[in-house]
């Protein structure tokens, strides 16, 4: 095989020849990230991926002075937000959670009365979930092989197992005959947090504790459908092994083995099971592959595995989510930090409708005026406010504050004679 190559800056050509290994499962291979579709799961992960990003720049507004910022600001942490576009048209989608003023000729952002009730709702639940805090950063910490992770690793997940940005001064001290914060190279980045006492009762897994309720013994869960025979095949002939708790000592396993393989895919599914929204992206779990002793390709140990793990690629972002934990779209046993955050979706949602239903009377008002009189029905499910906000983007931003007016021609387009 020849390849071309051409150099831009040095504007010359040159060629290589190059000749591919051989790898008879190559196709094989490249079917390693790939997993049928789940619709419900699927919408779990769009409208959670929406929270995130707003959650990001309400935590952005917290930061500043006074929780105020310049939409130039916040244009700025777009791209590391993984998103495009210009920030006044986002913010303007979600009303109900980010209030956008002029002063002296700039625009600002600051978080509206509801959104701030919610800030004031979530660090209550905060503060009462210390102990449930604790015994997540203790039982992280008795999964790893030396029972000390880097605090920079734990860092990236802190978010997702809902503790405080500030759990190393709120939890650690409080705790000190449980936990220490250690250094041995004088390097800010190679700070570890260490764990002095082993709990017995911390070190009972999930699985472990929906056993002991129906009186069985510990084995995972299959949710496929009866059609997938050859699936539930390779789960049963794997389930029929004896469960191995993450908490006990992998040392003596062999690499490999079908044990190993066991104790990795409990480990998985109790991190997962610790997590608020029982999900993970499987990049940042790959980064703990030396303290949990993962296998190095993490991906094809959770694909062989459909019935217990879902694996997505939405938004080009690999995540692996527990099955068990979800209903259709829904999570089954919602933390009381969900529940809040929930809320806080709500009136995301709530905004985005308002949004959308704005742009729809002003597109309906363009139509009228170039004598289309013919109207597209409004009726439609929740998640399709998402996807009409990226279509009303695409044909401009008519956004703005309707007058009370056009508020009262709207509402009658939209209910009839029953609009007040």
């Amino acid at each position: 095989m020849v390849i071309f190559e051409y150099h831009r800056r040095l504007k010359w050509w040159s060629f290589c020849l190059y000749a591919p290994p051989y790898h008879p499962n190559l196709q094989r291979q490249f079917s390693l990230w790939s997993m049928k579709k789940d619709p419900d799961l699927e919408s779990a992960l769009s409208r959670n991926h929406r929270w995130m990003v707003n959650n990001q720049i309400k935590n952005i507004i917290l930061r500043c002075p006074d929780q105020v910022t310049s939409i130039n600001h916040i244009q700025k942490k777009f791209k590391s937000l993984d998103l495009q576009g210009k920030a006044p048209n986002w913010l303007k989608k979600y009303p109900c959670c980010f209030e956008v003023y002029r002063e002296n000729n700039e625009y600002f952002c600051r978080l509206t009365k509801r959104m701030r009730f919610l800030v004031e709702e979530e660090e209550s639940i905060k503060d009462s979930q210390e102990l449930v805090f604790v015994e997540r950063l203790a039982k992280l910490l008795m999964m790893s092989r030396n029972h000390r992770l880097n605090i920079s690793k734990v860092n990236e997940l802190k978010r997702n197992f809902g503790f405080p940005d500030d759990y190393l001064l709120r939890i650690v001290p409080k705790h000190a005959d449980m936990f220490r914060v250690v250094n041995h190279t004088g390097k800010r980045s190679s700070m570890d947090i260490e764990l002095i006492s082993w709990n017995p009762d911390f070190a009972v897994s999930a699985v472990e504790k929906s056993a002991k309720k129906k009186g069985s013994e510990p084995a995972f869960s299959c949710l496929l459908p009866a059609t997938w025979v050859k699936s539930w095949e390779r789960f049963l002939e794997f389930n029929s092994t004896p469960y191995i708790s993450p908490y006990a000592d992998s040392s003596i396993l062999a690499e490999g083995s079908v044990e190993m393989d066991k104790r990795n895919v409990a480990l998985v599914h109790e991190l997962l099971s610790m997590t608020l929204w029982k999900k993970l992206s499987i990049s940042k779990l790959s980064h703990f592959k030396r303290e949990f002793g993962f296998p190095e390709k993490l991906n094809v140990l959770l694909l062989k595995h459909p019935g217990i793990f879902y694996v997505s690629n939405k938004y080009k972002i690999y995540t692996v989510l527990l099955r068990e934990a979800y209903n259709g779209s829904e999570l089954i046993e919602k933390d009381p930090l969900v529940v809040v955050k929930n809320k806080f979706g709500e009136l995301m949602q709530e905004g985005l409708h308002e949004y959308n239903r704005r742009h729809y009377l002003m597109n309906l008002e363009k139509k009228q005026k170039k004598g289309v009189t013919k109207v597209r029905p409004i009726g439609r499910s929740r998640d399709d406010d998402e996807k009409i906000s990226e279509q009303n983007n695409q044909e401009g931003n008519l956004g703005g504050i309707l007058d009370a007016e056009e508020r009262k021609r709207f509402y009658k387009v939209l209910f009839g004679d029953d609009a007040k």
